[in-house]
């Protein structure tokens, strides 16, 4: 082990930045009845904006009259929406470069970065962080599967 460290920033980030970003913006309050909004976030992932395109249609009680009125959110107003929790993944990130060892380091340079989990499931994710990053980065074939384990294995070899 080189380097450990967990930074939290799950699906309920993501969701309360969501969440937060429609009470401040249209005064109505979501929640996990609202699943379309967490569908579309989900399946365009958006750490890139998609031209401004609409994608999100929901409903939730208006805060002051309790009223349900509906919603639209494009592309550009989800990354608004995510940019805190994808700012400290891409920190994160960074910090763990910042950690390696250089010998551990040209090989992350000359192999790149895996990534897994549900954050990987954002689309354009490895895009955003080697931009960011300046590294390679791939999204493993099943993220979701325990497939750190298998990836370090192929590494190792």
């Amino acid at each position: 082990m080189v380097y450990a460290n967990s930074a939290r920033i799950g699906g309920d980030r993501f969701e309360r930045g969501d969440h937060d970003y429609v009470r401040r913006n249209y005064g109505i309050l979501i929640g996990e009845a609202n699943r379309r909004a967490h569908q579309d976030r989900d399946r365009l992932g958006l750490p890139r904006a998609v031209c401004g395109q609409n994608v999100t249609v929901g409903e939730g009680p208006q805060s002051l009259e309790g009223v349900p009125r509906s919603f639209t959110l494009n592309s550009n107003e989800i990354l608004e929406a995510l940019q805190e929790p994808l700012q400290s993944i891409v920190s994160a990130v960074k910090q763990a470069l910042e950690q390696t060892p250089p010998e551990l380091g040209a090989d992350v340079a000359e192999r790149g970065i895996v990534l897994t989990g549900g954050g990987a499931l954002l689309r354009d994710i490895d895009k955003l962080l080697t931009e960011e990053t300046g590294l390679p980065v791939v999204v493993a074939d099943d993220p979701l599967d325990l497939c750190g384990a298998r990836w370090a294995g192929a590494f190792s070899s």
